[in-house]
């Protein structure tokens, strides 16, 4: 096994398109420098792969790797973020805290959606690239860091400086060593390999069978555009297990969930690759009916085992035992009719044709509690998934298939405070 290989193993990267086996090459060629480097290339190609690969790569291995996504801080906080900040500097700052540069010390910062940094970070962050220092928020004393920097960007810098947006000096700074990953549809020799790839990997998480495409539905999946790049591939491919009751994916299936085909279906996407605001929230509906199957098909498992075991026992010596007193169908909390799968979805390969474990009036139902309900249910969810990673928003954010933005977004609207979970 080559190198190249054995990195994209690593790394968890399909397919053999020349471009980015060529990109993933300046990566492995540029890692066992110190100079910086910026990706480029539209939103959902990938890049957040490449940083690392650098990193792994380097004499820094073994120290500090933090990715900071820049447009997911606010304005407000960035600096204190990125360069720490001083007790009592601002409203709420009860003691020092450390920035991102100087934990980092060491080690590789990587700066995503670096277009984002308001000018006044951006004069910062030049200093620190230039002479390697950086001052605290509310402090006046220099300190020094020994930092990597590795960032990247779907915006067209040049035209972002033209426009007055990002500073040319620190475009230069950045520009050390560029590295482009080419979109989706450029890659059409990899379309194929990769939904595959996620529609095993969506199957083996959910215990449920994999979708494969026909003949027919290869030829539309490699020959649409990709506006949304390898994310949208793997949004419509999670979508597409979720929704379908058949595992066999023709054209006609497939056109329903691509914007150019079947624009009522799935909203479009908006330039730079991000989904719309219902876009998200259906994502967020999908991974509820996901974990909403999972759940039943273990309820009915047990169920069987009890009463396989109360079969065996001879009458009167024993008394099957009861089911928990905290049991319950999750299947009957009522869901969005807009996002309703079909029962059959729902139920276990083998379940019989009779089988009631999902009732379709409580899954449909209307109203005024609609909107109420599908709130409570999208917060339960976003608790939970909290919870199960410490609060750490981005592994959360992955867990229910939208992005980190998000997320925030959702926090707030749903009024979810840090003691929730």
């Amino acid at each position: 096994m080559t190198h190249l290989q054995t990195v994209k193993q690593r790394f968890g990267i399909i397919g053999n398109n020349p471009e980015m086996n060529h990109a993933i090459e300046v990566a492995l060629r540029v890692a066992a420098t110190d100079l910086s480097v910026l990706i480029t290339g539209e939103s959902g190609v990938g890049k957040e792969f490449f940083p690392q690969i650098i990193h792994a790569g380097s004499a820094r291995k073994h120290g500090n790797y933090i990715a900071v996504n820049c447009g997911a801080i606010p304005e407000g906080t960035i600096d204190s973020e990125l360069f720490g900040h001083e007790k009592g500097s601002f409203t709420g700052a009860t003691e020092s805290r450390k920035g991102y540069f100087e934990v980092a010390n060491n080690g590789t910062i990587f700066l995503d959606e670096v277009a984002e940094l308001p000018l006044t970070t951006q004069v910062r962050l030049l200093r620190v690239l230039q002479t390697g220092e950086f001052i605290r928020v509310g402090s006046s004393k220099s300190q020094k860091t020994n930092v990597r920097v590795v960032a990247a960007t779907n915006i067209d810098l040049r035209k972002a400086i033209a426009e007055g947006r990002f500073r040319e000096d620190l475009f230069y700074r950045l520009n050390t060593v560029p590295i482009h990953v080419p979109p989706l549809r450029q890659r059409k020799e990899d379309i194929n390999l990769l939904f595959r790839k996620f529609a095993a990997d969506i199957a083996l998480q959910y215990r449920i069978p994999a979708i494969t495409l026909d003949d027919k539905a290869k030829i539309v999946l490699q020959d649409y555009s990709w506006p949304g790049n390898v994310r949208q591939l793997k949004n419509v491919a999670e979508q597409i297990s979720a929704v379908e009751e058949s595992r066999t994916i023709t054209p006609d299936i497939l056109k329903k969930y691509l914007p150019d085909y079947a624009p009522a279906a799935v909203p479009a996407v908006v330039p730079g690759g991000e989904y719309r605001e219902e876009q998200s929230d259906r994502n967020l509906l999908y991974k509820i009916l996901f974990d909403m199957k999972t759940d039943i098909n273990d309820l009915r498992k047990m169920m069987l085992e009890l009463m396989g075991r109360a079969g065996t026992e001879r009458s009167g010596e024993s008394t099957p035992a009861a089911l928990p007193a905290t049991t319950y169908l999750p299947a009957t909390q009522p869901v969005a009719s807009s996002v309703v799968a079909p029962a059959s979805f729902f139920a276990a390969p083998d379940a019989a044709p009779d089988a009631d474990f999902v009732e379709t009036e409580e899954v449909t139902e209307e109203g005024p509690a609609e909107e109420l309900t599908k709130e409570k249910v999208m917060r339960d969810n976003i608790v939970k998934a909290l919870r199960k990673h410490n609060g750490k928003r981005a592994a959360a954010a992955r867990e229910l298939f939208i992005s980190e933005r998000t997320l925030y977004r959702k926090i707030k609207e749903l009024g979810i405070h840090d003691s929730d979970y």
